[in-house]
């Protein structure tokens, strides 16, 4: 058998749900064979015999591609990793463009596991490893903070509306109660992350470089150091776009030419602190004070500013995380 029917016999696809795995092992010949398997732990093993009986390889041979879909995928992942194999997890959106390529046009599990073993023996995406222990649990603490300040926001709105309504004493203790609830559950979890942060040295040295950027607050910090821990990006404009923050142009021909926005393919959670934050250094942010500026002298919307003081401070803290120093400006 020759290396590249060994490297297509290798290649596993796998559409990842909540109750179940979907597999396509893409054989010889561009052949597949089609496997389901519940999403357990019990499941991922009878996955892993499976495979190894179907293609006679060795574990550390074999090569699952999946695509990122919520946390479905991590424990599968995580087993996958831990037992020696190959695993890559896809970027959604470029398995889509590549099914689209393709001309396929149904969307099912079985479809879905066949394009994802041939996105991987065609476009070798590059393998995937897991977070390191401290950026999980700072991603999962963070998580739950802003999973209480959603329904904290959403007392608050509540207890607008009771007391316009004029809703019984009742109803607006009740609300009273559980805001009083919330806001202290928020300040336990915003201690915890604190304290987390503070006992792994680089964590807490990142929090401080990235502090010195005028505009970036103890917030937008955390969830920058949660970003850059868990990814590992080559450039700022990488981590821009992964963040959603690069310009989309709309233009067909001569007929049709839109204002650009931007394509907020990434975490609207992390975007949306970062607008504030960008809006603070608008104002005390000598490199972004200047590009503010000139941007709008030249005719650009606010909005349209303020989107590339935000992809601006993203590079920012790119570069001070990368090269290990504090904030410098760069204008005279």
């Amino acid at each position: 058998m020759n290396k590249a029917s060994i490297q297509e016999m290798n290649t596993i696809g796998i559409d990842v749900s909540k109750a179940k795995i979907d597999c396509a092992w893409l054989r010889e010949e561009g052949k597949l064979k089609f496997k389901v398997f519940p999403n357990t732990l019990l499941g991922c093993n009878d996955l892993i015999k499976w495979s190894l009986k179907n293609t006679g390889l060795e574990i550390n041979q074999l090569h699952f591609i999946m695509e990122a879909t919520g946390i479905y995928h991590e424990q599968l992942a995580m087993q996958l990793y831990n037992a020696d194999a190959m695993v890559s997890v896809a970027n959604p959106a470029q398995v889509k463009f590549y099914a689209q390529g393709l001309g396929v046009r149904t969307k099912n599990d079985k479809k879905d596991s066949a394009v994802l073993a041939r996105y991987g023996l065609k476009e070798t995406p590059k393998l995937w490893q897991p977070e390191p222990v401290e950026i999980r649990t700072l991603k999962a603490l963070i998580a739950r903070l802003d999973g209480i300040e959603k329904d904290l926001q959403r007392e608050k709105n509540r207890e607008e509306k009771a007391i316009i309504s004029k809703a019984p004493d009742e109803v607006l203790n009740s609300v009273k109660q559980m805001i009083g609830l919330l806001e202290t559950e928020q300040k336990r979890l915003d201690k915890l992350i604190e304290e987390h942060i503070n006992k792994h040295k680089n964590l807490k040295e990142n929090k401080v470089l990235l502090k010195s950027i005028p505009g970036v607050g103890k917030v937008v910090a955390t969830r920058m150091l949660m970003l850059m821990g868990s990814r590992e990006f080559k450039s700022a404009s990488q981590c821009a776009a992964y963040l959603g923050l690069v310009p989309v142009e709309r233009l067909s021909g001569t007929s049709v030419k839109g204002r650009s926005r931007l394509s907020k393919a990434g975490n609207p959670a992390i975007r949306a602190k970062l607008y504030m934050a960008a809006v603070v250094a608008t104002r005390y942010n000598p490199d972004i004070q200047a590009q503010y500026e000139r941007l709008t002298k030249k005719g650009k919307s606010k909005m349209s500013a303020l989107g590339a003081a935000m992809r601006k401070l993203v590079q920012i803290c790119f570069g001070v995380l990368k090269h290990q120093k504090p904030y410098q400006p760069q204008v005279g």
